[in-house]
């Protein structure tokens, strides 16, 4: 059955989904995802008060930094997908890629920041919620965090982003997360780059509270760094971390070429009786949509010599096609599956990698001339120092 035949969708009002609170004295600004029932994940009208709030503090003399964080036990569990299917479904084609548009501009805008961003992530940071913080200048994780970018499971791609953050990390990690969606702890994210320090979590608040008594509007990321480090630990790795691996098998399987020669080296792995991560990774590849997967390596291997502007408007490109469905609907019938009605059996057309031609990949990487698109992505050039340094 057709997924737009299947997929029923009801609109909720919520109110005060984004909260602002300013701390006069010091002029730090805080920006708190409000949507705590929904694991705050993140709609248009989110964001858009996010990307203006972010536009007036970067002009505002009076602002010293950013404190960015939520409310409830999930920093962001990422987009706000149902509302975009449900819309693409009624026939508002333009809300998800005005949507998509305004999430990536206030990306740039955090990453590109010119005072201290500083993001809070406790609990899970999936993403759309790791689109938006994952590089800013300071992440700061806990035991209690969890990240992931599981979209190639439900015939989206790693975007928001990640084809410019996850493209950086050491060796072949970026391809591995990317592909498989592995969840990774606090300690790793700092072990690999993606947080840039560890706290307790019965520290955060006290953290929190102390860049607001001892931050002025005269700091720099320097004298914030020195407030972060007086709570700061030094985490252990678990042992099983597959980070712990990366110079021995996870850089050999996934710097293959091929989405076929990684999962062909998995499967050697898994025949020798690899560890659980290897087995986890070659279950999540060969259950999700083999187009996305290629899609995901195509747009991490490229994203690698772009800056992130190029990286961001690729991803625009991508998207914009995937909702648009006109070279498949795996996107929707991944919702379906999963969102909708949860069989946890999509069938993905194509149905193997075998299937999946260059060419049908390619297309997701073409401009779409289409006014509804509204034009490709523009993001206004902003000097790259500080992101180079972070990743």
């Amino acid at each position: 059955m057709a997924a737009t035949s299947i997929i029923t969708c009801s609109v909720q009002q919520v109110v005060d989904q984004i909260r602002f609170e300013e701390i006069s004295s010091s002029g730090v600004r805080k920006v708190i995802l409000n949507r705590p029932t929904k694991l705050n994940s993140i709609n248009y009208e989110m964001v858009s008060k996010v990307l203006g709030a972010a536009e007036k503090y970067e002009r505002d003399p009076a602002v010293s930094c950013i404190i960015l964080k939520a409310n409830g036990k999930a920093f962001s569990a990422g987009g706000d997908v149902i509302s975009v299917i449900c819309s693409s479904l009624g026939g508002h084609w333009s809300y998800p890629v005005l949507f998509y548009r305004k999430i990536l501009m206030a990306s740039y805008l955090l990453a590109t920041f010119k005072k201290p961003v500083i993001s809070l992530l406790q609990g899970i940071v999936i993403g759309g919620g790791a689109g938006l913080s994952i590089q800013t200048t300071f992440r700061i994780v806990t035991e209690k965090t969890i990240f992931s970018m599981p979209e190639a499971s439900i015939g989206l791609f790693a975007d928001v982003g990640a084809s410019y953050f996850l493209s950086r990390l050491p060796g072949s990690f970026g391809e591995y997360l990317a592909l498989t969606g592995a969840r990774l702890d606090g300690p790793e994210m700092v072990a690999c780059g993606l947080a840039s320090h560890f706290v307790l979590y019965k520290d955060l608040n006290l953290l929190e509270k102390a860049i607001c008594e001892q931050v002025s509007s005269s700091s720099n990321a320097s004298h914030i760094s020195e407030i972060i480090e007086k709570f700061a630990q030094t985490p252990n790795l678990k042992q099983d971390s597959a980070f712990k691996r990366l110079e021995t098998v996870l850089n050999r399987c996934f710097s293959r070429s091929t989405v076929e020669e990684i999962l062909a080296s998995l499967e050697n792995e898994v025949t020798r009786g690899g560890e659980k991560w290897i087995k986890d990774a070659h279950v999540s590849m060969t259950s999700a949509s083999p187009t996305s997967l290629k899609v995901t390596l195509k747009s991490i291997r490229e994203g690698r010599s772009r800056n992130l502007e190029q990286c961001l408007s690729r991803e625009f490109f991508i998207c914009g096609h995937m909702i648009q469905g006109m070279v498949n609907r795996d996107f929707y019938e991944g919702c379906r599956a999963f969102l909708f009605d949860k069989d946890k059996k999509p069938k993905w057309n194509p149905p193997s990698l075998e299937q999946v031609t260059e060419a049908m990949v390619n297309r997701f990487f073409e401009d779409i001339d289409d006014p509804d698109l509204g034009g490709p992505l523009k993001v206004p050039h902003r000097p790259h120092d500080l992101i180079t340094a972070k990743l």
